[in-house]
This record gives structure tokens, sequence and C-alpha cells, in this order.
């Protein structure tokens, strides 16, 4: 039985499902790459939306490869339209991004990143999350390995559920 909508998430609905697609990445430090996404935001009737992605290489010759990156979190309404964002990642790094929501649209900075001693650097980063159509579009900019904050990945997702 589907728990009932918390109604602090009302401005985050829009965001629930599982999404599936494909997107783009690059970096100064890296090659450009295309990789297909699952990602899924539920909830259990609390004030969050519990997050999941998932993300695998997309081959030249078009078929699924290896596995690339993965994060877990919580997005959790705040009053005026603001959102706070906590992402785990198993390469050692947690986010908190803070933001704000507006018309299916969901702009995010970070307000802390934290790392274990072998992570990667990562300084900083901005999300964006909204519809576009029925497609839910996505773009994160990173600050990482010396590089100043910059486009690194992109995607469009199709609601699968």
């Amino acid at each position: 039985m589907e728990p009932e909508l918390h109604p602090d998430l009302e401005p985050l609905k829009f965001l629930l499902g599982t999404w599936e697609g494909a997107g783009v990445g690059g970096y100064p430090t890296i090659e450009n790459f295309n990789f297909g996404q699952e990602m899924s935001f539920t909830h259990n009737g609390k004030p969050f939306l519990i997050y999941a992605s998932r993300t695998w290489m997309i081959e030249k010759d078009g078929t699924l490869g290896r596995p690339l990156g993965t994060e877990t979190g919580y997005w959790r309404p705040r009053p005026d339209h603001q959102v706070e964002v906590t992402l785990a990642h198993p390469t050692g790094i947690v986010e908190i991004y803070v933001g704000n929501v507006a018309f299916n649209r969901v702009e995010l900075q970070t307000d802390v990143v934290a790392r274990t001693e072998s992570a990667k650097e990562v300084t900083g980063g901005t999300r964006l999350y909204g519809l576009i159509g029925e497609d839910l579009g996505w773009a994160y900019d990173m600050a990482a390995m010396g590089q100043k904050l910059q486009s690194h990945l992109s995607a469009q997702l199709k609601r699968v559920a």
C-alpha cells in the first residue's frame, strides 16, 4: 500500500517515480563519455524524498558497459520553497546541497562536501533538475581535481514507473 504523500513534499512531487535515459559526461581530467541512468524518487509518508541513482557506460556500439557512478540520499523540503539534499557516494564522498524549488525545477549548490582520505578531491558542485515536457532533465557542474566549477554531467530521463 502506497503511503499518503506528506504535504511538505507537494513542491517536489513532480520528481516522484523511476526515471531512465541517457546522458553525456566530460571533464578536463577525463575523456568525454555517454552513460545510461536509472534514477528514483520515492517516499514513505514522512517529509522527505528517498533518492537513488545509478549509471553505466554506453559503449561506442550502443551497448551497455561497465557500471559508473551511484549515489543515494534524501531530499528535504524546507519552508519558503527551499530544499536540502544529502547525498552519499560509495567513492568516499558525502555532499550536502541547499537550493530552491519553483515550477517543477530545482536548483542546488553544495553547502558542504566531505570526503574520506582515499576519495578524489571534489570541492563543490551545482545541480539543476527540471521537467522538459514529460521528461526529467538534469545537469551537474563540479569543481574537482584542481579544476574550477564547470559542466560534468547531464541527462534527459523518461518516467518508467
